[in-house]
């Protein structure tokens, strides 16, 4: 059921103009759970962007993935310590090293567009 998947937003934006932003909103709209990380606070909605990932986080189904592999270097433990049942790389965030590391974990990767597969129903 997809309103089970509480996703996280890693690499949020405040900017409207910024996909990571659409696919915050998307996700509000069909009422599916959504934490918002990103550089610098702000406000989605009423969904508020925090500058790193609340440790006391638990049910992370989905972490979609809207900043560069370098960036994404220092989440890659806390990432991994969420289990999440799989982390999507949208367009321009693919990353080898931390695919791998989340293979070997049992956490699916999938190279898409989130709001690609919300729109077509595939999320």
């Amino acid at each position: 059921m997809i309103l089970m998947k509480k996703t996280l937003v890693l690499g949020a934006s405040p900017n409207p103009d910024r996909y990571s932003y659409r696919a915050v909103k998307s996700l509000q709209r069909r009422e599916i759970p959504v934490i918002a990380v990103g550089r610098r606070e702000g406000m989605i909605g009423d969904t508020a962007i925090l500058k790193e990932i609340p440790g006391d986080i638990e049910g992370i189904h989905t972490v979609s993935m809207y900043m560069s592999a370098v960036n994404q270097e220092d989440f890659y433990e806390t990432l991994l310590s969420l289990k999440p049942v799989r982390i999507i790389f949208n367009p321009g965030t693919s990353n080898p090293e931390l695919a791998e590391l989340a293979a070997k974990k049992g956490i699916s990767v999938i190279e898409n567009c989130m709001l690609d597969m919300l729109n077509s129903g595939k999320f």
